[in-house]
């Protein structure tokens, strides 16, 4: 007799599987890199999700030169400067341009691929 759908999640919540390789270690060598950086950002915008957004950001700094070093730079402390990488964080544009120019990206407008009616 086959096990009830009760048996088989409780069974696989018994068995826990290391993760095969830890991502972000990955993706921050990967972002060190500029035109990566500038694609990663660039996809978070284009996804229109402003806590990936965030996210992608915060990695991008990471990567680039470092919350402290931003923080330094914005002249804010370290713990503000988590706050407005985190994902609920909504930064002023200045803030934001800042954030960019510390990780050696810009802000820029092209025109859409389909003209808007």
């Amino acid at each position: 007799m086959p096990k009830s759908v009760t048996e088989a999640t409780k069974a696989a919540r018994k068995k826990t599987v290391a993760p095969a390789v830890a991502h972000e270690p990955w993706l921050l060598a990967r972002l060190k890199d500029p035109a990566e950086a500038a694609a990663y950002v660039e996809a978070a915008l284009e996804a229109g999700d402003q806590p990936a957004l965030m996210m992608a950001l915060r990695h991008v700094v990471l990567a680039q030169s470092g919350i402290s070093k931003l923080a330094r730079k914005l002249k804010l402390t370290q713990k503000a400067t988590y706050r407005m990488l985190s994902a609920t964080g909504n930064p002023e544009l200045r803030s934001l341009t800042a954030i960019l120019d510390a990780a050696g990206l810009r802000l820029s407008v092209r025109p859409a691929t389909k003209r808007a009616v």
